[in-house]
């Protein structure tokens, strides 16, 4: 047996939420092998909505066990505020939820030199969501974080408190240097509090070996899903670098986020929208500035599950998809909001760039304003709502041909169609 993958192939809000609660009921574990509370993975039924931003998407189906993998980061307010959102709904996500003694936690300092440092860079802001992400994963990689099963440990509290003083430290290092960024000390102090609180009434989910369980899962033939949380273009090594993630969104993340090995991954699904959308900063070739932009927003309802920032909307680009496609392996494609371009006549899509005057179907090693500028193909729209679909034969024959133009230009089968955002709305191919 091996492990499936679902992986971003843009700049994340692909809709991985929703797929990953279509395809759950074929798997045994889901495991999250990478990000943190920055996530916001949708789910849509009977009438329901629910923002994940910790918990693994396959949470509504009782019978699957679901991961949180040594690869993530746990703000531990923010998981328990999910679970209180849960059992809201008749869900006790404690009964089928276990978490990796070697996740990182994301301590309340983190927070706050997450936005001490986002403050120092003034105009080059990245754009972070200031939830302390990228300081966990500093600390990760330094050798020096806390991570969940330190819990267990007696002296806890004192790696804890040392900690949070070196965090303390550099903040103001960087207020005195760099900008008049200032702590609320009261706002601190209670969500501090909230921290601890969180942290005790969380020991009642079982901390697992998270690599020795899931490797034994497939020694035992049951299958395995891991679930990603960015997009492959927000990955630290090959995203849109600096304005990218801390982690590894990419299906080689799969292994470090999870403990298993590159012979032990199967099938590998790549998730992207019928158009592109980016949150915060960063180059983005086809975005569009006009009220083709302000349409595709409003019809895809673009504005971030987690941050609630407006995205930056802009059409199809295939050398971007492409590029992703050969980082992860995607064995198959799975298109999202093909229902958003329903009011369009007619759609562009970038097949290449002009890179200084040359063209080219890559990614460049950077993306600079003036250097770069995309070359678009007109396609014929479909101008048909999507929404009462049910199968393939009922889709109109415009949007299969723009279905085709893409496998056709990327080299890999579409085999979902996403035509709204409930999970009755999906068709298969």
């Amino acid at each position: 047996m091996k492990v499936d993958v679902l992986i971003g192939l843009q700049w994340g809000d692909e809709g991985k939420g929703k797929i990953v609660d279509v395809i759950t009921p074929k798997y045994d574990v889901i495991a999250r092998f990478q990000g943190g509370p920055n996530a916001g993975h949708t789910l849509e039924f009977d009438g329901m909505k629910q923002v994940l931003h910790t918990i693994p998407s396959g949470i509504f189906h009782p019978e699957k066990i679901n991961v949180v993998g040594n690869g993530v980061v746990i703000d531990p307010v923010v998981l328990l505020k999910e679970i209180i959102e849960l059992s809201g709904k008749k869900l006790d996500a404690t009964k089928n939820l276990v978490i990796s003694r070697k996740a990182h936690l994301i301590l309340p300092s983190h927070r706050i030199l997450d936005a001490a440092n986002e403050c120092s860079k003034g105009s080059s802001k990245i754009g972070s969501t200031l939830k302390g992400i990228g300081p966990a994963y500093t600390d990760k990689t330094a050798r020096i974080g806390i991570r969940f099963g330190d819990i267990e440990k007696k002296d806890f509290r004192n790696q804890y408190d040392t900690l949070k003083s070196k965090h303390l430290e550099l903040v103001r290092n960087l207020c005195f240097d760099y900008c008049n960024y200032k702590i609320d000390g009261d706002l601190f102090d209670e969500y501090e509090r909230k921290w601890f609180e969180a942290l005790e009434k969380l020991q009642s989910i079982p901390l697992i070996d998270s690599e020795i369980f899931i490797n034994r899962c497939l020694e035992e033939n049951k299958p395995v899903l891991a679930e990603g949380a960015q997009g492959s273009l927000l990955d630290v090594d090959f995203g849109t670098y600096p304005f990218v993630t801390s982690s590894n969104t990419t299906c080689a993340g799969v292994c470090t986020g999870l403990g298993i090995a590159p012979r032990s991954i199967g099938e590998v699904f790549g998730i992207f929208k019928a158009y592109c959308t980016r949150v915060g900063s960063g180059p983005f070739p086809t975005e569009l500035n006009d009220a083709t932009g302000e349409l595709l927003r409003k019809n895809g309802n673009e504005y971030g599950s987690t941050t609630g920032r407006p995205r930056r909307c802009g059409w199809l680009d295939i050398p971007a998809l492409k590029y992703a496609i050969m980082l992860n392996g995607v064995s198959q494609l799975i298109m999202m909001k093909a229902d958003v371009l329903s009011n369009f006549k007619r759609i562009k899509v970038c097949t290449q760039y002009n890179y200084k005057g040359t063209l080219i179907d890559y990614i460049p090693f950077e993306i600079n304003p003036g250097e770069l500028s995309p070359v678009y193909t007109d396609i014929k729209g479909w101008d048909a709502s999507l929404d009462k679909m049910k199968s393939v034969d009922s889709l109109p024959l415009e949007l299969i041909r723009y279905i085709e133009f893409i496998e056709n230009a990327v080299k890999t089968p579409i085999t979902i169609i996403s035509v709204g955002p409930d999970r009755l709305q999906t068709i298969r191919r």
